[in-house]
């Protein structure tokens, strides 16, 4: 079937216009901060540790006094090994072993190190990441924090709560972020 003679040609429909409004990139830089956020700028730096040879209940005692929630684990060297979070030690303390000693707890909390109860093969980020692949890393995984490390030392820790902050931090100034950018939510 032929095209009437008024039909808009090919050529026609894909030139741009004489007068063309804001082009694609141009929208996105408007709405999209120019500087990447990085974890170094949201870390807490130099976080509480703890040592491997440390009791389980020096850790929870660190733990309580200070209000957090997770503690990244130092060997004699003072190199990153793990990570014991408040979670670790709740359940130790309903393990059946430790239920037959709750008569006396505090002795029982003294028995075990944190060697024995933390995580081994922690995750860890660089303070030059953004905080967008460390967010998308801390889903993936399902984890609530993140040691930061660099040349070998831990300077920092990423908390979710870290992450929240600046997420607010970004809403609150209007930005709006293009879904396409973060990928498929899952």
């Amino acid at each position: 079937m032929k095209h009437p003679k008024r039909a808009i040609t090919r050529d026609i429909r894909t030139r741009r216009p004489k007068r063309a409004g804001r082009q694609p990139d141009e929208l996105e830089a408007l709405t999209w901060p120019e500087k990447a956020i990085r974890v170094g700028e949201l870390m807490v730096r130099s976080p509480l540790t703890v040592r491997w040879d440390r009791t389980i209940g020096a850790a929870w005692k660190l733990m309580k006094e200070r209000k957090i929630r997770h503690l990244p684990v130092l060997d004699d060297h003072g190199r990153l090994v793990g990570i014991v979070t408040d979670r670790d030690l709740r359940q130790v303390i309903f393990e059946p072993s430790i239920q037959e000693q709750l008569g006396n707890l505090p002795q029982a909390l003294n028995v075990l190190t944190v060697k024995e109860v933390m995580t081994w093969g922690v995750v860890t980020v660089q303070p030059q990441m953004e905080i967008r692949e460390a967010a998308r890393i801390m889903h993936e995984q399902k984890i609530g924090a993140l040691p930061v490390v660099e040349g070998g030392k831990v300077v920092g820790m990423l908390t979710e709560t870290d992450v929240l902050k600046v997420f607010v931090k970004v809403l609150e100034e209007g930005i709006v972020s293009k879904p396409e950018r973060w990928g498929p939510v899952k």
